[in-house]
């Protein structure tokens, strides 16, 4: 088991997390939420949602955090916010879980814990689909538990619901199936803007006010965690990729991915896979 430091001031990560206070005291405060069930509880945090807590010894659980880029190579996870909309900014809120579920969820957590720190080659294979089990039960905890008029009640501000907006649009501009127009960049923070029916300015103030990065962070961030999944995950070459993530030539992505990861794709590559 891990100790968590038992005060931690406010603080913004770039990690999913699904956590589980089956027992003890104390308070945690996870975005706009602060009322937690004094039950066994399920709470999350979304990449750059602000967190603290303050704890007491006898807080008793598990914290499972996992990366957007864990996510993007993955073919079960990868839309995970459009199955899983309860890990959207807007829309994590905190819930008690029944006394007659509580093993089973505790089971999962349990299981990933071990697997985790086994030595077996394929262990993250196998935490991808404890993830995706854990995920589902939640769903379905989540949507028992939560009342719809104490969810929307819930929602934050309209600058947070457009953020939350935002990093959807991103991920689903990106899918492989996504149809876009002729002219449509998805690159671009305009395009989404037009999308989301609010002025570039505006949305790059919102997105950089809660989050701390621009909104072109965001669309860049994606890009490199989907060309890493891709290069690592199949034997497509550089020019396919290239335009699978809508580069107009195959130079104009490896220039872009040497920038923010200081190596060509070819390297990555090669450092990357068996």
């Amino acid at each position: 088991m891990q100790s968590v430091v038992e005060n931690m001031p406010a603080f913004r990560h770039e990690f999913y997390a699904i956590a589980i206070k089956a027992d003890g005291d104390g308070k945690a405060v996870t975005g706009q939420f602060a009322d937690f069930p004094k039950g066994a509880t399920i709470f999350f945090n979304t990449p750059f949602q602000v967190i603290s807590w303050d704890i007491t010894p006898n807080w008793k659980g598990y914290y499972l955090m996992f990366s957007q880029e864990f996510i993007a190579q993955s073919n079960v996870l990868s839309r995970i916010l459009q199955h899983f909309p309860f890990l959207k900014m807007d829309n994590s809120i905190p819930f008690e879980i029944p006394e007659n579920q509580l093993d089973n969820i505790l089971t999962i957590y349990e299981n990933i814990w071990k697997e985790y720190h086994g030595n077996n080659t394929d262990k993250f294979q196998v935490i991808e689909a404890h993830l995706y089990l854990l995920l589902n039960l939640i769903k379905r905890l989540f949507e028992s538990q939560v009342d719809k008029k104490i969810a929307n009640e819930a929602l934050k501000t309209a600058d947070l619901r457009l953020l939350s907006r935002y990093q959807t649009l991103i991920q689903t501009s990106f899918y492989p199936d996504a149809e876009l127009n002729t002219f449509a960049n998805p690159h671009s923070t305009s395009y989404y803007s037009q999308k989301l029916s609010v002025h570039p300015n505006h949305l790059n103030s919102v997105v950089k006010s809660i989050t701390g990065l621009t909104a072109s962070n965001h669309i860049q961030n994606h890009i490199i965690a989907l060309a890493k999944s891709y290069l690592i995950q199949t034997d497509w070459s550089i020019k396919e990729i290239a335009y699978i993530i809508h580069f107009e030539t195959p130079s104009s992505f490896s220039s872009f991915f040497k920038k923010y990861t200081g190596k060509t794709p070819l390297e990555y590559r090669s450092q990357n896979t068996l």
